[in-house]
């Protein structure tokens, strides 16, 4: 399977996202802060999937030469999403105290921060396909980004994995909420 271009991956990116903030809109707004079974409650999440995409957003500001000299160049062909899933989902599996603790400093935001964190990963998300579609296909496929439960991995990769991992946290509030 090839990978996906820039247009299907900016097109998973509005998809995945459009499908949380659609879940989001028919909630209570006092769910905001609750805590369902003491997992993560709707804010954390959010809080937690801005600071995500604004790390890549981040990275993909810097000029690709520094990428390249501080990360390097990947050696493998760029995996199609049903591969980054899978071995998202697997690492997962294996590492949840790993991600336990990585996670572990997301705090619950004021009910007064609910629109703005909204409006911000919606403004992070366009950002990022609008970064999607400048790169060279070329830069996106050879420029490698650290992930800190995957490794490193190619740009197309990371961003490809930003729409998923947003798909992953909606279905977590769906089945908890």
């Amino acid at each position: 399977m090839i990978s996906m271009t820039k247009e299907n991956i900016t097109a998973l990116l509005e998809e995945k996202h459009q499908e949380l903030f659609d879940w989001i809109q028919n909630q209570p707004e006092d769910a905001f802060n609750k805590e369902p079974n003491n997992k993560w409650s709707t804010g954390q999440h959010i809080v937690h999937l801005v600071d995500s995409i604004k790390k890549v957003n981040h990275a993909l500001s810097f000029p690709k030469f520094i990428l390249k000299y501080k990360f390097g160049k990947s050696n493998r062909a760029v995996r199609p999403y049903e591969d980054i899933v899978k071995r998202y989902q697997e690492k997962l599996s294996k590492n949840q105290d790993r991600a336990r603790a990585f996670n572990s400093k997301v705090t619950t935001p004021n009910l007064e921060k609910y629109n703005q964190l909204l409006t911000t990963l919606e403004i992070q998300n366009k950002k990022l396909q609008h970064k999607t579609n400048k790169w060279k296909d070329k830069d996106l496929d050879n420029l490698i980004l650290p992930h800190p439960l995957m490794g490193k991995m190619p740009i197309r990769e990371i961003i490809m994995w930003t729409a998923y991992h947003t798909e992953h946290h909606t279905k977590l509030l769906k089945h908890y909420n």
